[in-house]
């Protein structure tokens, strides 16, 4: 799983949940990188966990880049800053969205869910 936030303390958090249920995080600090590694990755990450909200990248232009390359990318969407209707009129939505401040409970269901899809 990419988790992508330019907040260094919701990224500890995103592992402090996730790595003890057996998930393999990679975590980046804005989207530029996190597309690099995304470029290259084999085999590719099972999710994305975005931030909307970045300095170069919105979360949802970073997906958009992520589905030119792989088309069937599942992502999650996670802000603070703004609601589901952001992507309502865009072609590209992604499989969830969650907004913050969430409860460690309420990300776990989100990543289960999108996995299972």
């Amino acid at each position: 799983i990419y988790v992508v936030d330019d907040e260094p303390m919701l990224l500890e958090l995103a592992s402090v949940i996730l790595e003890p249920l057996g998930y393999t995080l990679e975590t980046f600090r804005d989207a530029e990188s996190a597309l690099r590694a995304f470029k290259t990755a084999e085999p590719p990450p099972a999710l994305l966990v975005t931030d909307y909200a970045m300095h170069e990248m919105t979360g949802m232009e970073f997906i958009e880049a992520c589905r030119k390359i792989r088309p069937q990318q599942k992502a999650l969407l996670v802000s603070g800053t703004v609601g589901e209707d952001i992507f309502r009129d865009n072609p590209v939505k992604p499989d969830r969205f969650l907004a913050k401040p969430y409860q460690a409970k309420q990300l776990i269901d989100a990543v289960e869910a999108v996995l299972a899809d």
